[in-house]
């Protein structure tokens, strides 16, 4: 009979997680031997990656001696180096790291996707910049964010993340606010990890930086407590909508 198992990090994955799964394993982050090895003695074959791990954890954690090798090998460290040599160690220990995309259905918002007000032709050509730079910065393994207004770069994501990125922004906007934030894939994405993701903490965090428009990446982007999202959106006049690649 088919089962569910996860391996949840503590201090990054909600214990939420045990109620809707068979079984889990605890581990630290940095821990892949134990990762492997929870996987392997329970004859999982595949395996996706869901949520994430604070940005900061990259530095501030304890490795074990075979996450201690892979980094070692690593030239360049980001999320896209890090967690594909994740998926080559985890292959070689028999298991496959796949897609989620095809549990996520409509949680990926397509064309034509929007919330809140009508765009004015101003903030339509905001998105246009934004997204064209945002793909530039990503390309180059900075971020994958950047907040503009008429046609001015106020922020762009480092290793802080999205939400510290709006907040950045925001306060560059002016008391008036009105940034538009543009956020995308890369190109080329490895979609098995790293999916950019959106959520009511974002839009939280464009209402506390008087964000008006956060544009998305057109299926690539998976869009968390869609219904809370929405109220936000119209409470705060906010437009979300998606950018079609």
């Amino acid at each position: 009979m088919p089962r569910i198992v996860a391996v949840a990090f503590q201090d990054e994955t909600s214990p939420e997680i045990e109620s809707v799964v068979d079984e889990v394993e605890w581990l630290r982050v940095g821990q892949l031997a134990k990762l492997i090895k929870a996987f392997a003695n329970r004859d999982v074959r595949h395996c996706v990656m869901a949520g994430q791990i604070a940005p900061k954890n990259l530095f501030e954690f304890r490795p074990d001696l075979k996450t201690a090798a892979m980094l070692f090998r690593l030239k360049e460290r980001n999320a896209h180096t890090i967690f594909g040599a994740i998926g080559d160690e985890l292959a070689k220990g028999g298991v496959e790291l796949i897609e989620a995309i095809p549990w996520l259905g409509q949680a990926m918002p397509g064309p034509n996707f929007q919330f809140g007000p009508k765009l004015t032709k101003q903030q339509r050509e905001d998105i246009n910049l934004g997204y064209r730079l945002a793909k530039d910065v990503s390309r180059l393994e900075v971020g994958q964010t950047v907040v503009v207004k008429e046609g001015t770069v106020l922020a762009v994501e480092g290793f802080e993340g999205t939400d510290a990125c709006l907040r950045r922004g925001g306060e560059l906007a002016g008391s008036k606010g009105g940034g538009v934030a543009v956020k995308v894939a890369k190109e080329n994405h490895d979609m098995r990890f790293d999916i950019p993701c959106i959520g009511k903490l974002t839009l939280e965090s464009c209402a506390a930086s008087k964000i008006a428009v956060l544009a998305v990446e057109s299926s690539k982007t998976i869009l968390l407590e869609r219904e809370e999202v929405e109220s936000l959106s119209h409470a705060n006049g906010i437009t979300l909508t998606t950018v079609a690649t």
